[in-house]
């Protein structure tokens, strides 16, 4: 066992954990923070997918010595109040299903949109392609992400204004 200091969702946590532990089981089992879903445990469905260092990993994958001083964002770090766009966005279109991998999709959507605000359907579907849907709600996800990408252009316009 090994302590180990993360940032995660703006906030300092020590775990005392070996040091091989992947990321996605101290999340859930040593943090309380469950939104960060087990899909496969192979790396190959993305439910898990959190923020490290602002990019999109797989935490079933990473082991906690990984990780390092990079902060790292789950579901529960998009926003606290779910006024992020895209959980608005969500929310609004109904994207969801089943609603399983849907923080996975949240969290690689959030790094999409951060590098690229204004996403094509080409730009959305390479970056969305790991991430499996077993509902098969891709057109949705798609439509929800170009949704919130005009509720960010719109809120940012608004802000500039004043």
């Amino acid at each position: 066992m090994a302590k180990f200091t993360l940032q995660v969702n703006g906030q300092s946590r020590t775990v005392d954990v070996a040091p091989e532990t992947p990321l996605l089981w101290v999340l859930r089992d040593h943090l309380d923070l469950v939104g960060t879903k087990f899909g496969c445990g192979i790396g190959q469905c993305r439910a898990c997918t959190v923020h490290i260092g602002g990019q999109p990993v797989q935490a079933c994958m990473t082991p906690i010595s990984g990780v390092g001083r990079k902060p790292v964002v789950t579901i529960e770090g998009l926003s606290a109040d779910g006024t992020h766009p895209l959980q608005k966005a969500w929310c609004e279109l109904d994207v969801a299903q089943c609603g399983y991998c849907q923080a996975g999709q949240l969290m690689t959507a959030s790094a999409l949109l951060a590098d690229n605000p204004k996403p094509t359907d080409e730009d959305i579907d390479n970056a969305m392609a790991g991430n499996l849907c077993r509902c098969g709600t891709y057109l949705r996800i798609r439509a929800g992400i170009h949704r919130a990408a005009e509720l960010a252009t719109a809120s940012n316009s608004k802000e500039a204004a004043k």
